[in-house]
């Protein structure tokens, strides 16, 4: 991009003609403060308002533009006031308007004998067909229709900014886009290499899309313009993930390697082998703590694959080299099981395991508070490990289980308490997740990262076998609950709402408990939810897993972490609203002993396409890496990776699921870019990430 182009897309958006404060300020809201923010605002989807159809030709489902004539007009207030009305045209066909928010004004301007030109999605309704809360102009009697030449485009916008209006920026925007040599970052060679088609031409097209433009590829981000937009958002994303690892790697850590002492007797107090797979990551993290250069390491495995055990040795090495360690979980019931465990096996050891959680008060708090700052070897807790005032004597190494959980500023802030100023020393990172990333996802997603895979269980686990059960049968269920606890075994029974309201939330699960009790007379019913205190929480958790209680009825709060070896009898209730992901996670609560195990997901009929596809995943296979592509394949990356709340991965055109192919190339070009093109690598990030750069250290 030539000096020239930079100051054309550098002006401020006020710059442009009628673009007052108050507009500005509208466009602030959504990131956009430079005219090149306008260029690379993308649309989300387009609608065709180049035809009329006839109503005789309308199909439920689509969305389309028509003209007619009102011939009824009904006012109703069952329930709430609506206006419906009949409308018809030539093709001597009826369609319904239906309109639930409406003034007096609005009611008058639709009487019969009214001719409109409307647009909407089309339903298919009791009485026919249906558009609900369409977009419609009235039309003189012999006013001839003007239909659009080029398909619309739909922004993402923000209250108070409606499309028309943003809409016109973006096209005084667009009127000041340099030629196709001042636009390019990526240089002309490769480009050529990778047959990359013109970055002007694919923003003018994705904006404003000629009549003959592919409408179903442009509606699935397949268009030519726009795989040529997502290579480069794609391209700018793995730049900034190896800026932020060569960043972090030019900083020193300490050199955690060790004679091994420590390691070697807890390896020989433990009742099981390691894996193969379990003995391969933990030589692999091993290697990085010997470094000077900070560990950058992601260890995914399955549900109970084993990666606490490697974490603890890593934990180990950094201790015997007169280092602290920091566990942090993102829930409390997660934290306190990994401070069960290493106090279990590092305790005999004489390694003190702190624990500091945000419920813990008082001077209790202040004294876990002063041991850390006094060198405590290892601290297990959640956020509140990132609060102001705590403090680590000589913190070498942070270990993050479930990352995807934490905010970009929280793990910014562990890794800052981390950092020696004396020493000029950051920590070493290991990250643990218990949800499998597929291949292409952790090539895009964590470039940043070093990923070990622990694919192999530990030997004596047994396949759980998962049957779909209907809510009709439910009795059914209940009764093979009452003949599983007969025979000595335990069951949980997980509640699941879609609403995020921990109190709805725990009053389901209270309802199932009520309704578990009085069916099951026989067998005692335990209840946990996440509104429970944490000694609550634990009391019941330490009862069921002592063999008191014969079932748990909990909410998704038991998804990770939880082990109960005996308990081999899962129910999950509405399962058709919980994502595969979470659904393996929750399955993987049982089959962690050599009985037969099986999970029952209880749905709601009728089941959607998703879900269904979904369940069925789930009957197929118990293997997550199969399970996790099939998540991304069905719900796309910014689930699979629960990135929605963490700021990272917010594409705006790119789709890694639907893009995967373009990875390869990405990294190909990336990797030339950094080598020898680093000014370009920088205004890339400027153009697509601009502000968000900041966060690139996390």
């Amino acid at each position: 991009m030539s000096v020239a182009a930079d100051d054309a897309g550098m002006q401020p958006v006020a710059a442009l003609p009628g673009v007052g404060p108050a507009l500005a300020a509208l466009l602030q809201k959504l990131g956009l403060e430079h005219v090149q923010d306008l260029w690379f605002h993308l649309p989300l989807r387009y609608e065709d308002r180049t035809r009329v159809t006839a109503i005789a030709d309308l199909r439920p489902g689509q969305s389309a533009q028509v003209v007619g004539t009102v011939e009824a007009v009904e006012r109703g207030f069952r329930y709430r006031p609506q206006l419906k009305v009949a409308v018809g045209d030539d093709s001597r066909q009826g369609l319904q308007l239906r309109f639930f928010h409406f003034n007096r004004a609005q009611a008058e301007q639709l009487a019969p004998g009214a001719r409109l030109l409307c647009f909407g999605e089309v339903r298919q309704a009791a009485q026919g067909l249906e558009m609900v809360h369409p977009q419609y102009r009235r039309l003189g009697a012999d006013e001839a229709v003007v239909v659009e030449d080029r398909l619309t485009p739909v922004y993402p916008t923000t209250e108070g900014l409606g499309q028309k209006r943003l809409a016109g920026v973006i096209a005084k925007a667009l009127a000041l886009l340099p030629p196709e040599s001042a636009l390019e970052l990526v240089p002309h060679e490769l480009c050529a290499a990778h047959g990359l088609a013109s970055l002007r031409e694919a923003l003018l097209t994705v904006h404003r899309p000629t009549p003959d433009a592919r409408l179903d590829l442009l509606l699935h981000g397949r268009h030519p313009a726009q795989q040529r937009l997502a290579f480069e958002e794609l391209l700018t994303q793995h730049l900034s993930l190896k800026r932020m690892r060569a960043a972090m790697q030019r900083r020193k850590s300490p050199s955690l390697a060790t004679a091994g002492t420590l390691r070697r007797r807890l390896l020989e107090s433990l009742p099981f082998s390691l894996t193969a797979a379990q003995r391969r990551v933990d030589e692999e993290v091993r290697r990085d703590l010997a470094q000077t250069k900070p560990m950058l390491r992601l260890v995914q495995g399955d549900v109970g694959s084993g990666k606490t055990v490697v974490a603890a040795l890593a934990a180990l090495a950094a201790v015997e080299s007169g280092c602290q360690v920091a566990l942090m979980a993102p829930t409390e019931l997660l934290a306190e099981q990994h401070l069960r465990n290493f106090r279990h096996w590092l305790a005999p050891l004489g390694v003190d395991v702190e624990w500091l959680a945000g419920k813990q008060q008082g001077k209790a708090r202040q004294a876990a508070m002063q041991r850390v700052a006094e060198g405590a070897p290892v601290t297990v807790g959640t956020h509140a490990l990132m609060q102001e005032g705590v403090e680590f004597a000589r913190l070498g190494l942070v270990i993050v289980d479930e990352q995807h959980r934490f905010g970009v500023q929280q793990r910014l802030a562990l890794h800052d308490k981390g950092a020696d100023h004396a020493r000029g020393e950051v920590a070493h990172q290991l990250v643990l997740t218990a949800t499998p990333i597929p291949r292409t996802l952790a090539m895009s997603a964590y470039a940043d990262l070093d990923v070990s895979a622990i694919d192999e269980l530990p030997p004596g686990r047994t396949p759980v076998q998962t049957v779909a059960v209907s809510n009709a049968r439910r009795a059914e269920v209940i009764e093979r609950i009452r003949v599983a606890c007969a025979e000595g075994r335990q069951a949980y029974w997980v509640c699941t709402l879609i609403e995020e309201s921990e109190q709805l939330r725990a009053q389901a699960a209270e309802v199932a408990h009520a309704e578990l009790t009085a069916a099951l007379d026989d067998c005692k019913v335990g209840l946990i939810h996440g509104r429970l205190k944490p000694k609550d929480k634990q009391a019941v958790m330490d009862a069921f897993k002592a063999g008191e209680l014969a079932v748990l009825v909990a909410t998704t709060v038991i998804e990770v972490g939880v082990d109960v070896p005996n308990a081999s009898l899962m129910v999950i209730e509405n399962s058709e609203r919980l994502g595969l992901a979470q659904l393996h996670q929750l399955r993987g609560r049982v089959g962690r002993g050599a009985v037969a195990s099986n999970c029952v997901l209880l749905y709601q009929p009728p089941l959607g396409q998703l879900a269904r596809e979904r369940l069925a995943v789930m009957r197929e296979t118990n293997d997550g890496f199969r399970i996790a592509e099939k998540d991304l394949e069905l719900r796309g990356p910014g689930e699979v990776l629960g990135t929605r709340q963490t700021g990272q991965l917010s594409f705006r055109i790119a789709d890694l699921s639907r893009d995967a192919h373009l990875l390869p190339a990405v990294q190909q070009v990336g990797e030339r870019l950094l080598a020898d093109h680093p000014r370009e690598a920088d205004r890339l990030i400027a153009r697509w990430i601009g502000g968000a750069a900041r966060y690139a250290r996390a």
